[in-house]
């Protein structure tokens, strides 16, 4: 009995360390969010700039396999959801406040990071590098339409100047307090979307309008078919944070926080959904298939309305940016300071997270071609992570009844999300090899 005190002595600081750094880190620290905070988060993670390419995706899928595409990954990955919100604490006392943990939860600690981690990584820092581009493009599109007579200003230099936001705005400390800025971003999308198919109905379907396929060979067509189906894919992506989220409503036994989430996720669905399908099929029904792979672009006129839009869009992207970098704030925290030990200071903080938006800004400016990194990223790690691997840990962790409803449900999604996982990244990299092939670097 001796040497018990020292030992006790040891785990209470061990716990109290424990408690500092989770009091810390940026998900965990505030866990007192409203259940709307949650619907704006969901909007502003899901509704990305991804909407503005949905009427061509559409012209690439055709009517028919194009609406049942939207509609299919509307319900499929609001089943996903679902899903997650349950499994947040499907263990009572515990959270999983991380997407990784519920993998490690369901696969093993080793394992479970290594399927779950690549792909959130691949997708967090992937829209981040998308947004950098999106933002640096929306700025230089509202500069040109201001500025008709202004000299050309390079991409480059305004994706530096959409990145210098960041290096303000990431060092806001949790998701709490970003809410501000999710919240405008929201409102945002909402109102761009709006201007996109309300400012495509004034104009009237044009006169030598086609919805036939626009690629002369059937290879063309059957590769453009897949990179559409890649855009889709990326427009349905808010699962990466769902879970996060989550871990900034409070919770208690009676109330555990899976109820406010909900209703903040329905909320959230319904925007979605608002944005979405008008978009997508009004954008498609106007301009057929001469439509551009950023809607706006195709709507030149009445040039201060388009300008506004596209100052929205770069509101929106600032705050979707935020939102998918924060827990890639987190992992990297975690690890300096649980892994190397490092002291949780604020200099840390700031040093890691100019590092990261520094990182993302150069890569975007690196790889600006934007519409075929979309397909490629989105088939790659979105379908994944949002429409099968929640459906994995299902079957794994609660094992229904075979050829029971919920395990049809789950095999379902399973296909349909490796379906998108093989065929997108293909029509996203030849769109990739044909742009790169005019493509100077920092021109």
């Amino acid at each position: 009995m001796v040497n018990q005190a020292p030992q006790d002595d040891y785990d209470d600081e061990n716990l109290a360390r424990q408690k500092e750094i989770e009091d810390w880190l940026p998900i965990t620290s505030s866990r007192n969010a409203k259940w709307w905070y949650s619907a704006f988060h969901n909007v502003t993670a899901m509704v990305g700039a991804g909407v503005l390419g949905l009427p061509y995706a559409m012209s690439q899928l055709g009517w028919g396999p194009g609406v049942a595409v939207l509609v299919l990954s509307w319900v499929i990955t609001l089943y996903t959801l679902w899903q997650m919100v349950e499994m947040h604490e499907m263990v009572p006392g515990k959270r999983f406040d991380r997407y990784h943990e519920l993998g490690q939860h369901a696969f093993g600690e080793k394992l479970g990071l290594y399927i779950v981690v690549p792909q959130q990584l691949i997708v967090e820092i992937g829209v981040c590098i998308v947004y950098m581009v999106t933002g640096g493009q929306s700025l230089k599109k509202f500069h040109e339409l201001v500025c008709e007579d202004c000299k050309p200003i390079k991409l480059t230099y305004f994706i530096m100047i959409f990145a210098s936001v960041h290096f303000v705005l990431s060092h806001l400390p949790n998701f709490n307090s970003i809410s501000g800025v999710s919240l405008a971003a929201a409102v945002m999308s909402l109102s761009y979307s709006t201007i996109a198919w309300a400012a495509s109905t004034s104009k009237g379907v044009r006169e030598d309008v086609e919805y036939g396929y626009k690629a002369k060979s059937t290879a063309g067509t059957v590769f453009n078919f897949f990179s559409g189906l890649g855009d889709v894919a990326f427009a349905y992506a808010g699962h990466n944070v769902v879970l996060e989220i989550q871990a900034t409503i409070p919770s208690t036994p009676e109330k555990p926080s899976k109820g406010p989430m909900w209703r903040g996720v329905i909320v959230a669905y319904i925007v979605v959904a608002l944005c979405y399908f008008p978009v997508a099929l009004v954008g498609y029904y106007i301009f057929g298939n001469s439509v551009e792979d950023n809607l706006l672009i195709s709507l030149k006129k009445p040039a201060w309305l388009i300008a506004t839009a596209n100052i929205f869009v770069v509101i929106h992207v600032i705050g979707s940016y935020q939102i998918y970098a924060m827990p890639v704030f987190d992992m990297m925290e975690t690890l300096l300071v649980k892994k190397l030990n490092f002291r949780p200071t604020t200099i840390l903080r700031f040093c890691v997270r100019s590092f990261y938006v520094a990182a993302t800004m150069f890569l975007g400016m690196t790889f600006p071609f934007f519409g075929g990194l979309l397909a490629f990223f989105g088939g790659f790690a979105f379908a994944p992570t949002t429409y099968f691997l929640p459906c994995i840990i299902w079957l794994a962790i609660y094992k229904p009844r075979k050829y029971s409803l919920s395990w049809w449900a789950n095999w379902v999604c399973i296909v349909f999300g490796i379906f998108l996982m093989v065929l997108s990244p293909i029509g996203g990299l030849r769109t990739i090899v044909i742009q790169a092939k005019e493509y100077q670097f920092y021109s």
